[in-house]
C-alpha cells in the first residue's frame, strides 16, 4: 500500500500533468496531448495498483490538499474535453464524408 506522501505525490504529478495536457490541447498539439495522456494514465495505474491509505489517516492539512489537487484535475479535464470534443467532432464528420465520397464514387465509377 502506498503511503499518504506518496499518493500526493502521484497526485501531484497527475495535477501538473493535466495542466501541461490542458496547454497542449489550447496549442492544438495532439501528439504532445497524447503522450502527456498515456504518462498521466500511468500515474492512475500507481494509484490504482498500489493502494490509498484511508482519507482518514491524512491530516487535515493533506486532505485539503489532496482535495485542491483533485479540484484542479477536474477543472482542467473539463476544459480540456471543452477544446477536443467540437475537434473530434469535426474529425468524425471529416471521416464520415470521407466514407461517402468513396461510396459514390464505388457506386458511380468516380466521374
Amino acid at each position: 500500500m502506498l503511503n499518504a506522501e506518496q499518493v500526493l505525490g502521484i497526485y501531484e504529478n497527475v495535477s501538473s500533468l493535466t495542466r501541461q495536457m490542458l496547454l497542449a490541447a489550447q496549442a492544438s498539439d495532439w501528439d504532445q496531448l497524447s503522450e502527456l495522456e498515456s504518462r498521466c494514465a500511468h500515474e492512475v495505474g500507481l494509484l490504482r495498483s498500489g493502494g490509498q491509505p484511508p482519507v482518514a489517516s491524512l491530516s487535515a492539512e493533506l486532505r485539503e490538499r489532496k482535495v485542491q489537487m483533485l479540484r484542479q484535475i477536474l477543472d482542467d479535464d473539463r476544459a480540456i474535453r471543452d477544446i477536443t470534443q467540437p475537434w473530434l467532432q469535426r474529425l468524425q464528420g471529416l471521416i464520415q464524408n470521407t466514407g461517402q465520397q468513396r461510396k459514390l464514387e464505388q457506386a458511380y465509377g468516380g466521374f
